[in-house]
């Protein structure tokens, strides 16, 4: 049982399944305000250029007592896209910020027992007059 807690444990304090935790809470608190946002004012304005079609009332009757409401699942459709764009920049802010820095350039090596003989051999030819 405690090896399954640990697999467990060393799940839940990976960076993916913080942020999955995140994005899912955000997700959540974001839903009202979308919701609002494309049934008030995105909807609307898009049915207003469309000749006044209000999307939520579009419904397609293939069959007497079967009606399927695709205007609903239009409203849903911008809805998740809504949602998704305003994640991806909030989780891409969190990401700038959370960049970590990169790690100072390494010293140049040191030089080849052949390369200091040649600095050697140079050094001597400019001192010869």
């Amino acid at each position: 049982m405690s090896k399954i807690w640990e697999e467990f444990k060393e799940f839940a304090v990976k960076g993916n399944a913080l942020d999955l935790a995140i994005g899912v809470i955000i997700g959540a608190a974001f839903a009202p305000i979308v919701s609002t946002l494309v049934a008030n004012i995105i909807m609307p304005v898009i049915g207003y250029i469309t000749a006044g079609i209000n999307f939520a009332t579009l419904t397609f009757v293939p069959i007497e007592g079967i009606e399927i409401k695709y205007g609903l699942f239009l409203n849903a459709v911008v809805q998740f896209l809504l949602t998704a764009i305003a994640l991806f920049f909030l989780i891409k802010g969190i990401n700038v910020l959370r960049k970590p820095k990169p790690a100072p350039a390494p010293p140049p090596p040191e030089p080849t027992q052949s390369e200091i003989y040649l600095k050697e051999i140079r050094d001597a030819l400019v001192k010869t007059p």
